[in-house]
């Protein structure tokens, strides 16, 4: 390819997902609003629990929070402008509202996936050292680790979006997804895009490491807890750690099939777009049912906020 096609580039995308399915493809909208709509309502509800109730302000329902709080941003990130293509037929997206979009939707998965990690810290501090808990868990470590933390995901997310902005457009302007996601758009590129590939690799790689750090930290907690002579205290740890690894495996599965989906060349590509959007929707979906219904002091407050809101309607 010379030089000059290597000067145009196409400053307008187009987003195509699930185009395969034809004449069925606009009633997409119907399961994706659905989603939508409950993933909006129950990250709320759990937000407002823990807002309102101040037997709620500690570090894990605080954590808790921001999980539903990233699960309420993260679709209307994607899903509002699904929906329009999937009725309307309105597919294009500006090249820089793409990286934008690019931008928020990984920084969102990232924070997913360290809010989690946190959370394995919480527990494993609070069962491993329950009387040195405060000492280690504090509003200073807690400013530390989330501080690095934060650095560490806008560092790579910033390098995976700035590596996608010189890059052109110049064969086609056809993304086959409903959403700018990282390996999507850099395969719709012309040009070298080696860089670009082993930027989305660094991030799988810290992602992975969260998870083995998750891994390590709940093998010795159960160790501990199995060790423990008192049962009504090993159960409760039981119930709390299992509820996490629930959360846990859900998110982690669906990064786990996203990735694998885009490097099996024999996957179907209607897949692999749904391997992506489950990654970014379903434990937003389910994070909130997962610990409204398993974490005893959420759900409590949940039953009494509906309940009360119920007879207030009355």
């Amino acid at each position: 390819m010379d030089d000059k096609t290597f000067n145009f580039s196409h400053k307008e995308l187009y987003l195509i997902g699930f185009t395969d399915l034809q004449e069925y493809r606009p009633y997409l909208f119907i399961p994706f609003l659905i989603i939508f709509a409950f993933t909006l309502f129950a990250n709320s509800v759990i937000m407002l629990v823990i807002v309102k109730e101040s037997k709620l302000h500690a570090p894990m329902y605080i954590l808790i929070g921001f999980i539903a709080a990233l699960g309420f941003i993260q679709p209307i990130i994607l899903v509002p402008r699904m929906i329009i293509s999937f009725l309307f037929g309105r597919n294009m997206i500006y090249k820089d509202e793409c990286l934008v979009q690019t931008f928020c939707l990984h920084m969102a998965a990232f924070f997913q996936s360290t809010i989690l990690a946190l959370m394995a810290v919480d527990r494993f501090f609070a069962i491993v050292f329950p009387l040195q808990y405060h000492d280690y868990v504090n509003f200073k470590t807690s400013l530390i680790l989330s501080l690095l933390f934060f650095f560490r995901n806008l560092l790579c997310v910033v390098s995976m979006v700035s590596l996608i902005g010189p890059l052109h457009f110049c064969k086609s302007n056809v993304i086959y997804h409903c959403v700018c996601e990282h390996t999507s758009v850099v395969n719709a590129a012309c040009g070298d895009v080696s860089k670009n590939h082993m930027a989305g690799t660094i991030a799988f790689i810290l992602v992975s490491c969260d998870c083995a750090f998750v891994i390590c930290s709940y093998i010795v907690i159960f160790v501990i807890i199995f060790r423990s002579p008192s049962d009504e205290s090993r159960q409760k740890a039981i119930l709390t750690c299992s509820t996490h690894l629930m959360a846990i495996a859900v998110a982690f599965f669906c990064v786990v099939v996203a990735f694998v989906g885009y490097r099996v060349p024999t996957i179907p590509r209607d897949i692999r777009v749904l391997s992506t959007l489950s990654y970014h929707l379903i434990p937003n979906c389910f994070n909130p049912v997962i610990y409204g219904i398993r974490t005893k002091e959420i759900r409590v407050q949940v039953v009494k906020y509906l309940s009360y809101n119920k007879v207030e309607s009355y």
